[in-house]
């Protein structure tokens, strides 16, 4: 079978098991075999096997419910692994039907933004990160208008609104920088190897932000309040892994997020406009408010 089988096959296993209660061993095979997916009892306990060994999903028997589940606490980066999922299904599912027709390409749109800008760095920025060797590159500063080289020791391939970065540690420093990979140029994977720090994990803490910027500021209750119609997008697609839904009715749609304020917080309150008010921190509220007065200041 292909690997785009095996993820299928995988991602359909987690399904089953995320949107149950307990499943057994026969109801996850039935489940795969109404997806055209037949295999054996010693297949499927290969692919909870290779689901724990190859992405940390710790996938476990729960003797009093009899059924699996998985164990959130002890997996790594299942938020990463589901959306990983999701990323090589929509290629599969394009895939196929580009070999099936030609013309599919006919039916779909894709987002032209330019944000497949420096993606053949992907690979070489994965290997380095893997292998943990340094890396060398010239990156333009978008604010100073200028290009800087760099060494630096990488951490973490982050995406975020269609575009990739490259998050690590330059020279004697312990905060971590972020670095478009569609402004690097003269990318250069050394030899030199350095020894990871393990105390310091950049995935957790844009675990507790919206977007690039983080700090080791405290985390906040932020509540924000949509119109009803706005509300049903901010469902469907929530602002942060952390949003919870307070009120849902006519009048409005409320919901809390816990995060650490910075500037993509703020730039993705102000793109609602006037569908959205900031109700707590106060702070925030204010912080928005007088953005808003300086915008309307440019309109004269």
């Amino acid at each position: 079978m292909s690997k785009h089988g095996t993820i299928r096959r995988y991602t359909l296993e987690i399904e089953k098991i995320r949107q149950s209660l307990y499943p057994s061993f026969i109801e996850i095979k039935e489940y795969l075999s109404q997806h055209g997916f037949e295999i054996g009892d010693r297949t499927l306990q290969r692919d909870i096997e290779q689901i724990r060994f190859e992405f940390g999903i710790e996938i476990k028997y729960g003797r009093d419910r009899n059924g699996y589940y998985i164990d959130y606490e002890n997996s790594l980066n299942t938020e990463s692994f589901f959306r990983f999922l999701e990323i090589v299904n929509t290629a599969e599912l394009l895939t196929e039907s580009l070999l099936q027709s030609k013309d599919t390409l006919k039916y779909i749109s894709f987002d032209t933004g330019g944000g497949l800008k420096g993606i053949e760095n992907l690979k070489p920025l994965l290997k380095a990160i893997k292998e943990q060797r340094k890396i060398s590159f010239s990156h333009l500063n978008f604010h100073t208008k200028k290009t800087r080289k760099y060494t630096l020791k990488p951490y973490l391939l982050k995406e975020y609104l269609n575009r990739w970065y490259v998050v690590g540690i330059i020279g004697g420093f312990t905060d971590f920088r972020t670095f478009g990979i569609d402004r690097i140029e003269n990318l250069d994977v050394k030899a030199e190897t350095f020894v990871l720090d393990e105390k310091l994990n950049p995935a957790e803490a844009f675990n507790q932000t919206i977007g690039l910027v983080y700090s080791e500021n405290s985390v906040q209750n932020v509540v924000l309040s949509f119109t009803p119609t706005q509300g049903k997008y901010i469902k469907t697609l929530p602002l942060h892994s952390s949003q919870k839904l307070l009120v849902d009715n006519d009048n409005e749609c409320r919901i809390s997020i816990d995060v650490i304020p910075n500037y993509e917080l703020t730039q993705q309150i102000l793109k609602y406009g006037d569908t959205i008010r900031v109700l707590t921190p106060d702070w925030l509220a204010n912080e928005i408010k007088q953005n808003l007065k300086r915008t309307i200041q440019k309109y004269g």
